[in-house]
């Protein structure tokens, strides 16, 4: 009877044992998700290997450690993980999906192919799947094979407009741009507002100079996707075949505000830049790409001649010596430099460059005698107006540069980066955050300032500086490893003082940090229930960890088609960021002139359609902060879409003004609207 209970008291501790690990399991799983959905891709793999090492048999944490890699373009890495996914569970589409990706990320197109094929076996009227493995054909040329997967394709989605762009695009690689423009025109007429459609036609009447309709095709694009700099690229190209420079630096400008690294833009804003005597704002584009491309001879010896233009003939001397070693038998780079040296007073070197000149006219002139012709590529020019980015033949470095044709390896992707920014669109300023760490601004932007935070800094009421950003960053694998380590040492200090703020707040912010915002939640909860003089910050945090709550959960939905709804529908939504406006509406009671809290709840009110309410808690942060540009650009986009166009585009101006450059691009939209 004894042995009996023993046996039956141990199987109730191994089942008690077995559903607490896998529910730990599955908390694992959501955290490491919501790493991955937030971008901490070294975090979130963290979590997905300690539940390998519990339940190596399951299929998806190698599926989601995969996808971490893909983002971190490890492909082999990814493709290892995804070999294993498929070991485990054969027959989920979404896993040969992504390994296809990573195989056609490597140039493995006939693995690629497979994986696809596999996938649409499971999900045939997947039209994500269906293009890939279309572009894979293109890739290999297999046109004719690219065909018949059109064909059976668009009996799934007759009505899918980028089916008849790769119509197009298949059409162009056969020569035939009649069927070329009767599928971009059929387009069209399917989606009169994708930006795609019209981007594609405006390029295709541009390769058979027709510029003027070229350029309203593209205008419309740009107005319907006004923050992607590269159609303010083409636009500025297509500009300047119908020799509008002004139009075309215009464009540039706009291009570089959207994109700032973007290299092609500031190369052939340097060339127009020059050509209108600019000439120190076009050295200045082409330090630029110099700096992220220092072997780029084209555009080093663009500066050259510049720097000489504008007195820097030591500079000058030095780049055409740079761009002469490279290409040795670049005879006007020779005839420069003389001149140069000439100024500078270096008349050796001058006339070893003249005579330099003079041996190779002789050499010249004895192979024209015999009939030889040179067969070096920096010898042959060309009459066109562009060259593309891969001509690295010097004697084309006057000439505006294009993109190269690799419009056919866009893979459509649903995974790569964040769910919510899959489509570029017009959205608001994000919303601040209580963090450690923040991302580096492009323009060297301040800190954002407020003083009780400052305070609680100088009484250490947290173990490291804190700071106020809507721009936070991934953490470091020693980052990570800091805050568990953290965490550990706050659970000992909660353990022996269960009532010390600072304690459920520091770990609250560790949890927030490893992305576990349910145990920072619990944290925070706790911490609101003691007293302390800083509970306006620990509202303003949660309010913060709510909303990521929100988010992972939307993002789950993406990633789990077949997961049950979180919610019923808007009024539940609503609900829920209710709970965070509430919040948020503490923090202000406590600290009246708390912009930050005042614009997030402003996010909120704006995100749920309250614009009302919203512009009103915008115009209170600007009172409290005349500077708060991204207050003005959130309040400019809710008089937009409250009617009020002229007060929205004085808003985003003064957005623009304060630094925020990509509301000049919104501004530009509504006024031609």
């Amino acid at each position: 009877m004894k042995y009996r209970r023993a046996v039956l008291l141990l199987t109730a501790i191994i089942i008690a044992f077995g559903a607490k690990a896998q529910l730990n399991t599955e908390r694992l799983m959501i955290i490491g998700r919501n790493a991955l959905y937030f971008e901490d891709y070294v975090l979130s793999i963290r979590y997905f290997n300690m539940i390998i090492g519990v339940r190596p048999r399951m299929s998806e944490p190698y599926f989601y450690r995969g996808l971490a890699k893909y983002n971190l373009d490890d492909y082999k890495g990814a493709t290892g993980d995804l070999t294993l996914s498929i070991e485990r569970n054969p027959y989920i589409a979404k896993y040969y999906q992504l390994r296809g990706l990573c195989h056609a990320r490597m140039e493995q197109y006939d693995s690629a192919q497979t994986d696809f094929r596999k996938a649409i076996s499971y999900e045939p009227q997947n039209i994500n799947l269906w293009n890939n493995l279309i572009v894979t054909a293109i890739q290999q040329e297999q046109w004719d094979n690219a065909d018949a997967m059109l064909d059976t394709a668009t009996t799934y989605a007759p009505r899918n407009a980028n089916l008849h762009l790769m119509r197009m695009q298949v059409s162009l690689k056969k020569s035939d741009t009649i069927s070329a423009r009767k599928w971009v025109d059929k387009a069209i007429q399917l989606d009169r507002y994708s930006s795609d459609v019209y981007q594609a036609r405006a390029m295709l009447r541009a390769q058979t100079e027709q510029y003027d309709s070229a350029e309203t095709d593209i205008s419309r694009a740009i107005e319907l996707m006004p923050d992607r700099g590269s159609y303010y690229i083409n636009r500025a190209l297509i500009r300047y075949h119908r020799e509008n420079l002004r139009g075309a630096l215009e464009d540039y400008d706009l291009a570089l505000t959207a994109e700032p690294g973007n290299l092609i833009g500031h190369y052939n804003r340097g060339l127009l830049r020059a050509q209108v005597g600019d000439d120190n704002r076009a050295i200045e584009d082409f330090d630029i790409v110099l700096k992220r491309d220092e072997d780029n001879a084209l555009a080093r010896f663009n500066r050259a001649l510049l720097r000489e233009r504008t007195g820097d003939l030591g500079g000058a001397i030095e780049d055409y010596t740079i761009v002469l070693k490279e290409y040795p038998e670049f005879e006007y780079g020779y005839h420069c430099r003389a001149n140069a040296r000439r100024k500078y007073g270096d008349n050796k070197g001058a006339t070893d460059d003249e005579t330099w000149l003079l041996k190779r006219q002789i050499e010249q002139y004895n192979n024209s005698r015999k009939g030889k012709k040179s067969n070096k590529a920096e010898n042959e020019e060309k009459e066109e107006k562009t060259r593309k980015k891969s001509d690295r033949n010097v004697r084309n470095y006057n000439k505006v540069v294009v993109a190269d044709n690799d419009d056919d390896k866009e893979y459509l992707n649903t995974y790569r980066g964040k769910v919510q920014n899959r489509k570029v669109e017009i959205r608001l300023a994000p919303m601040f955050a209580v963090s450690y760490y923040e991302k580096p601004h492009e323009i060297g932007e301040a800190l954002q300032y407020y003083k009780p935070l400052a305070d609680t800094n100088i009484r250490q009421l947290l173990p490291y500086t804190t700071l106020l950003t809507n721009n936070e960053r991934a953490l470091s694998e020693n980052e990570v490893q800091r805050h568990f380590d953290n965490i550990d040492k706050h659970s000992k200090l909660i353990a022996d003082a269960p009532e010390v703020f600072s304690h459920r707040l520091a770990r609250a912010l560790d949890y927030y940090l490893v992305s576990d915002f349910s145990a920072s939640l619990d944290d925070l909860n706790v911490a609101l229930a003691l007293d302390s003089e800083d509970l306006w910050l620990a509202y303003f945090i949660r309010a913060t960890v709510r909303c990521k709550i929100l988010e992972s959960e939307a993002m789950n939905k993406e990633f789990d088609n077949d997961a049950p709804a979180l919610h019923t529908g808007k009024e539940e939504a609503n609900l829920d960021y209710n709970l965070v406006c509430n919040d948020l509406t503490q923090a202000i009671t406590i600290m009246p002139d708390f912009s930050y809290a005042l614009y997030n709840r402003g996010n909120i009110y704006a995100r749920i359609g309250n614009y009302k309410s919203a512009i009103a808690d915008y115009s209170e942060a600007i009172k409290n902060a005349p500077d708060f540009a991204e207050a003005y650009f959130n309040r400019g986009l809710a008089y937009i879409y409250t009617g009020k166009s002229s007060d929205g585009i004085a808003d985003l101006s003064k957005a623009g003004e304060l630094g925020l450059y990509t509301a000049y691009n919104i501004i530009k939209r509504f006024k031609d609207k």
